[in-house]
């Protein structure tokens, strides 16, 4: 593992110093767990396949991928699971993510994703960054859904949905959407996650592994 000195995060540039069985798939961890990887398709705000997605898989930290499992078993006893949209992102996805930024003509998926928000200011209004925390290997994009149908429950929004109306504590939405994300929001947790005041699906694991250091290891 690479040291960062003074506090300062660390760019992994060397794939090897983090061997691939050092990340898990979730589903080996969570076998009736769902998986929707978007990054690994052209249904995401780019509206192409990302690059580093070599399979759609879900790939975190053992310690990650735990937690997970104990949000996915407390939510099995009510008929309910977890699906997942983005695990572990390596830094070439989140490289491909400021390339398409600066092409600001490139709007394909606009109508779906950032409908109210000029692509020109995705940067200053926070929707992307140079960096990502799920670049560390601790963090999942997931929403909730019934065990029985594969159904999702509605959330108010979608995944990756550029707006206020994303935010957990957004008003604007109906009373079974909000306590859709509270249930979801206190599920993950309970198993160790916080959350993003931002998005209702995002959470990270509070004790990660690797606080400091991100990833380019490729998802394969």
């Amino acid at each position: 593992m690479k040291k960062c000195m003074y506090g300062l995060a660390c760019l992994v540039l060397a794939t090897s110093e983090l061997s691939a069985a050092e990340f898990v798939d979730i589903t080996s961890k969570v076998p009736n767990i769902r998986t929707e990887i978007r990054y690994f398709t052209t249904d995401n705000f780019v509206g192409t396949k990302i690059d580093g997605y070599l399979a759609p898989k879900c790939l975190l930290s053992e310690a990650a991928a735990q937690a997970t499992a104990k949000a996915q078993f407390a939510l099995n006893e009510f008929g309910l699971g977890l699906k997942v949209f983005d695990c572990y992102r390596p830094q070439m996805a989140v490289d491909h993510f400021v390339r398409w930024a600066k092409v600001l003509d490139d709007t394909k998926n606009k109508a779906k994703y950032y409908p109210d928000v000029p692509k020109s200011e995705l940067f200053k209004r926070g929707y992307i960054a140079a960096r990502s925390g799920h670049s560390r290997g601790s963090t999942l994009d997931v929403t909730l859904v019934d065990l029985t149908t594969g159904k999702e429950l509605d959330m108010g929004s979608g995944w990756d949905y550029f707006s206020k109306v994303s935010w957990p504590s957004h008003q604007g939405i109906n009373a079974s959407q909000r306590a859709n994300r509270m249930l979801l929001a206190n599920v993950m947790k309970s198993a160790g996650f916080k959350g993003l005041t931002e998005e209702w699906w995002h959470f990270t694991l509070i004790d990660e592994p690797y606080n400091d250091v991100y990833f380019t290891l490729p998802v394969e």
